[in-house]
């Protein structure tokens, strides 16, 4: 069984829709700014990347609107364009043979704020029914399997930035178990006061008011990332089923490893480099064979070291290219892996790596950061890379598939 990409969506701060999003990333376009959905004023971190110009109403039925999240409308129009893209009509397939697995890493935070507001302001009676599962991990899963009809095998992982690899990885785990197609990946976001101060508390966030040197991974001056909004949703498909339905194939998830770090204070080093080596293990690649690396790109300098000396080891100094085209949407948490896979992804397809903004490399990461402006280049296989607060490390490998 070989799983492959027949579609993609995708809702990110520089573009809304994958081609938007794609031709202002090659162009190295930023949507990184001063937040707009709060007033983020006497707030230290000042900056976010949000998805513009989103109108749900344009996308989505009303009565949808009341029981959403912002985060879930945008994963909704995300699974709506990917469907299309693959040209799915879920209820021309088995209805149990099709399921959604998402990942997410806080829920509908905004919508259970102003649920919270409304019960302190004003009593019980004034929280709405929906907030018993508008806020909750798996709410985008459930929302996409109900809006078409999708009722097989599916889930939520909760691994922080890792999940956008993981939820892909579950797919194509459910497509070796006899689904036919899943819809997953990751589109997350928390831009809220309630959101803002819960990330605030893990310590990584820049404050930077400059949106061109707010997020600078690799960068002697990295202090931290800007948080953002959005991701990507894809269709994962076994290959002879999409095959049969005469679908346009983006590319194979050919291998995929996930490893979690020890706890602070042992003695064993940290687990990254293993989760990459076993990912190119699983996809039967050899480092050689990788045309490009989407980094996670932390933008904190020991997890920058981590990451380039993992890089180094499998690779060699400057033995890949390295990009991080999240320095121009910021980290999308669960969702900023399943957007660097659509990336990777469109890569292969147009044979262009995106380039990493803003950034002057520290020489001693020894690493080909693409920098100064999208590089041409055959891409044939590609590894995605992917972290989460407190130790989740994924890798995942990408390849032509055509």
């Amino acid at each position: 069984m070989s799983a492959v990409v027949t579609g993609i969506g995708v809702t990110a701060p520089n573009g809304l829709g994958t081609e938007d999003y794609w031709s202002a990333t090659c162009a190295g376009v930023s949507g990184i700014g001063p937040v707009s959905r709060f007033d983020a004023t006497g707030y230290p971190v000042t900056l976010a990347g949000e998805v513009p110009g989103f109108a749900p109403r344009d996308h989505l039925p009303g009565r949808l609107l009341p029981q959403t999240d912002h985060m879930t409308r945008l994963a909704l129009v995300a699974a709506d364009w990917a469907l299309a893209d693959a040209g799915v009509e879920p209820g021309d397939l088995p209805a149990f043979d099709t399921g959604v697995v998402t990942a997410s890493s806080a829920g509908g935070f905004e919508f259970g704020q102003q649920e919270l507001r409304n019960l302190w302001s004003k009593g019980s009676a004034h929280v709405s029914a929906y907030q018993s599962f508008a806020w909750f991990y798996a709410v985008n899963t459930g929302q996409i399997s109900i809006r078409h009809g999708l009722k097989g095998p599916s889930g939520v992982v909760v691994t922080d930035g890792a999940g956008g690899l993981d939820s892909l990885a579950q797919a194509r785990r459910q497509l070796r178990r006899g689904s036919r197609l899943v819809v997953a990946g990751g589109v997350d976001g928390s831009i809220c006061p309630w959101g803002w101060v819960a990330q605030m508390a893990g310590g990584r966030l820049s404050t930077a008011d400059d949106p061109d040197a707010a997020y600078l991974p690799f960068d002697p001056r990295a202090a931290g990332h800007v948080p953002g909004e959005g991701g990507a949703i894809l269709v994962v498909e076994d290959r002879e089923a999409a095959r049969a339905r005469g679908a346009e194939v983006y590319g194979e998830v050919a291998g995929y490893a996930a490893t979690f770090d020890p706890r602070p204070g042992t003695d064993r080093g940290p687990a990254l480099r293993r989760a990459i080596e076993q990912a190119l293990r699983d996809a039967g690649a050899a480092p050689g064979d990788v045309d490009v690396v989407f980094a996670d790109a932390a933008a904190v300098a020991d997890l920058d070291r981590v990451e380039a000396e993992a890089l180094t080891a499998v690779f060699g100094p400057g033995g890949v290219p390295v990009t991080a085209p999240k320095t121009m949407t910021g980290r999308l948490c669960a969702g900023g892996g399943a957007l660097d896979v659509a990336s990777a992804l469109l890569a292969i397809r147009d044979g262009v790596v995106p380039p990493t903004v803003n950034v002057d490399p520290d020489p001693r990461h020894r690493l080909d950061l693409v920098l100064g402006g999208a590089r041409e280049v055959p891409v044939r296989t590609a590894l995605v890379v992917a972290r989460g607060q407190d130790g989740f490390n994924s890798a995942l490998v990408v390849r032509d598939g055509r």
